[in-house]
């Protein structure tokens, strides 16, 4: 058989469309060199080429005639080990075992398994979010997992990545939140409610502001020195503002999300630009006023009964909301970062107000190359189908949430490995119960709602975190239990495919790399989980019909072992870019 050459890439479905493309340029000519040969899974072969069919009205030809014609100028033969012209005009193309088992090869001595570096781009990610002296609820869970987990994709994929905890730090309710630090005292146990439990701080300050008098007057006054940028004030403020770090650090710590203090970008920073953002867009024609606010009317952009509605910039009381803000924001990422693309972790109700901040910012030219993205996330829901709540109708604090997932996954572990020093069983219910959480949301469509339960997402059977958690642990199992007996794989023994379950856990393995970089183009984590539940479930049925340990034959195991050891790579780097931990026993 011919080599494969070492610079083709490891993806079959990659390898397969640059030979196709070959073949339609020697049969059509140059220009058909680019042509999308059309590369899909097909269950007649491996793969199936359709490229035919697209291309029977720009050739005027019958398809069946052009794919014979790309047939016979297809060199696949050190690729595939059948050809076939089917149906209407598709190539069905069948792999060679060796060529699989030799990619295999490839992808267990490449750091990288096999995960390609495209064109490297500028990405800002716009997650998580949360609100200074307010506590995080189940609300923030998925604009911070899914954010995370696109982070690290895209880091990975060599883009550069900045992250953009876009926090809420400013406006009208820091003045009570100001007033209310003062009278209690900095170093007074109220105070420390900031790290352990915002929600109480907030609500003695809403307390003493809805009872109006003196304390209310005060907190009116304090927000326009805040405003006014007063010395005093703003030195209360941050002290107020890194309280709540506090209590953000220790949720992203238990969470194992990637945030940190560097990557706090909150409504503050743009206070100074936020006059100048209403000028250049009033200068511009795109901002007037109405009604005494400055706003923006988009054209597309209307409500009931037809009315136009208002991107709102400046208030008739001259005070800025959200939208000036994200204008400010958007325009710094485009023209300071200078960002390719802008993802924006954000709720799927605030879709139309980010399209009318994505409009207006196109429309005042500030974006040029940019691409703004609303990366939608949709709702957490409870048993009865509504938005997730406690019995008191309150949102779910995600602090509680997350300890809850660690006790569940306790009480788990602590049953069925009892023989295990405490401190490991509760290392793993860490990773099990976290991971849990997690992957129950990245497994479904980030703009689609899913319902909580913990039974579900702590199950060891089914598409979960455990399942793969569990899997990846049995790997290691085997892997230790094959070096305790000595015959372990040497580095660099060869892969072998022979038997059925072998040839799908190779040809299951080599799609990792296309479906890492599908993520990252599509920003959808969910295809990640997808792919690594596939893999686990192919590495079972692969463990059941072939032995490893037990092989007879030395080659035959030591390859076997070769495929444990590839099959724990890709598991352990797939759930890494999640942020899944892999514990190494359950």
């Amino acid at each position: 058989m011919p080599a494969a050459t070492q610079d083709s890439p490891l993806d079959p479905a990659a390898a397969l469309t640059a030979r196709v493309q070959q073949a339609m340029a020697a049969a059509f000519g140059p220009e058909y060199a680019a042509a999308d040969p059309v590369i899909r899974p097909s269950q007649f072969a491996d793969f199936q080429a359709n490229a035919a069919l697209p291309l029977a009205k720009r050739l005027g030809r019958k398809p069946r005639d052009i794919a014979t014609a790309i047939a016979g100028q297809l060199q696949v033969e050190d690729i595939c080990r059948e050809v076939e012209i089917s149906g209407p005009g598709f190539l069905n193309l069948t792999l060679r075992d060796d060529w699989i088992g030799l990619q295999a090869d490839r992808q267990l001595a490449d750091a990288r398994l096999g995960v390609p570096t495209p064109t490297p781009q500028r990405i800002p990610i716009d997650y998580s979010a949360p609100n200074v002296a307010k506590e995080m609820h189940v609300g923030h869970l998925r604009t911070t997992v899914v954010g995370d987990s696109l982070a690290r994709t895209l880091g990975h994929l060599g883009h550069t990545v900045i992250r953009q905890n876009h926090i809420g730090d400013w406006g009208t309710p820091f003045g009570m939140l100001i007033e209310h630090l003062l009278e209690v005292g900095e170093d007074s146990a109220d105070a420390a409610l900031l790290a352990t439990d915002p929600n109480a701080f907030y609500q003695a300050a809403r307390e003493k502001f809805d009872g109006g008098g003196d304390f209310a007057d005060r907190a009116r006054l304090r927000v326009v020195s805040l405003q006014g940028g007063d010395a005093d004030t703003l030195t209360i403020w941050t002290d107020l503002v890194d309280l709540s770090k506090g209590y953000f650090n220790r949720i992203y710590a238990q969470l194992g999300v990637t945030l940190t203090d560097a990557d706090l970008m909150g409504e503050s920073r743009y206070n100074d630009v936020l006059a100048d953002i209403c000028d250049e867009l009033e200068a511009k024609g795109l901002a007037v006023v109405s009604e005494g606010a400055l706003c923006v009317f988009l054209e597309g952009f209307t409500g009931r009964e037809g009315k136009p509605v208002p991107l709102i910039i400046r208030k008739s009381d001259g005070g800025y909301g959200y939208g000036t803000t994200d204008l400010a924001t958007i325009k710094y990422r485009a023209q300071q970062l200078h960002a390719d693309r802008i993802a924006y972790v954000i709720g799927s109700p605030q879709h139309l107000h980010l399209q009318m901040v994505f409009t207006t910012a196109r429309l005042a030219g500030w974006l040029g190359g940019t691409e703004p993205i609303h990366v939608q996330i949709g709702n957490v829901l409870g048993s009865d189908g509504k938005i997730l709540r406690t019995r008191s109708g309150a949102p779910v604090r995600l602090g509680a949430l997350l300890d809850e997932a660690v006790e569940r996954a306790s009480a788990v572990v602590d049953t069925a490995r009892p023989e295990l020093d405490p401190a490991v069983r509760a290392e793993i219910a860490q990773a099990v119960g976290i991971g849990a959480v997690k992957y129950a949301d990245l497994s479904v469509a980030h703009d689609t709602e899913y319902t909580f339960d913990f039974d579900r997402m702590l199950a060891l059977s089914g598409n979960t975190g455990p399942y793969l958690q569990y899997a990846a642990a049995r790997i290691r199992s085997i892997l230790r239990r094959a070096a305790e007996q000595g015959v372990a794989a040497e580095p660099g023994t060869a892969i072998l495919i022979d038997e059925k379950a072998e040839r799908a856990l190779g040809l299951g393995l080599l799609g990792f790399g296309a479906t890492v970089e599908e993520v990252g183009e599509l920003l959808e984590p969910h295809r990640l989980c997808a792919y690594l539940f596939r893999l686990a479930q192919t590495f079972t049925a692969f463990y059941d019909a072939c032995p490893v340990l037990k092989a007879e034959d030395p080659q035959v195991r030591a390859s076997r072992l070769q495929l444990c050891a590839l099959t724990l790579a890709v598991l352990v780097q797939g759930l890494d870019l999640l942020g899944v931990t892999s514990p190494e026993q359950m």
